[in-house]
């Protein structure tokens, strides 16, 4: 398969495949606490089992182009090496009205280094250059700072605040919705060309 380098400290960014359910259960255990504070999958993946499950659903997404999901490794010296330490996904992925969303988590070894950022670039550039999508979305609890950083690190635009609509952990979080465009991705920012 393919890996994309993510920067100068051997973090790649590679296709999460139900092969991978074994690894994937292990990164969800290191990182339980921190991933579920905001991100609902931690509850299912329990098991060896349970995670290939979640795996195989986005392997069916994909398929039916619908949803893709990657990992985010580090240390990565080998082909193929390395920690799974968070990932990306296109959570929706709507072809036909060209409107999808990119989501991201990580666990704690992987945070503060830029990694889902310089990720969610890759989804977004291929999302609007090689397949035509019109809009990129980004859906995260108003609390979740780290991930709103992230979506304006992208260039996008805090379109909505939908008030306790996420209750999670016995909290009923505001959701915030970002979204850029294709003609706005391009577009540079401050007079300088997009990094």
């Amino acid at each position: 398969m393919f890996a994309i380098p993510l920067g100068p400290e051997g973090a790649e960014l590679r296709p999460l495949e139900t092969w991978h359910a074994a690894e994937f259960l292990a990164h969800v255990e290191r990182g339980r606490d921190f991933i579920g504070t905001y991100i609902g999958f931690v509850d299912a993946v329990v098991s060896e089992d349970t995670a290939r499950d979640l795996l195989h659903r986005y392997a069916t997404k994909r398929a039916a182009d619908e949803g893709y999901l990657y990992g985010i490794w580090t240390g990565c010296e080998r082909p193929g090496g390395g920690t799974l330490v968070g990932g990306v996904l296109f959570r929706v992925f709507d072809a036909a009205t060209g409107v999808c969303e990119i989501g991201c988590w990580l666990e704690p070894a992987g945070t503060g280094r830029g990694l889902v950022t310089r990720a969610c670039r890759v989804l977004a550039d291929w999302a609007f250059h090689e397949r035509g999508m019109h809009r990129v979305e980004w859906w995260a609890a108003a609390g979740n700072t780290a991930s709103t950083a992230v979506a304006r690190r992208l260039g996008m635009t805090r379109e909505a605040v939908l008030r306790e609509s996420n209750p999670r952990g016995g909290v009923r979080h505001d959701m915030e919705g970002w979204a850029v465009l294709a003609h706005e991705w391009d577009a540079p920012k401050d007079g300088a060309p997009r990094a």
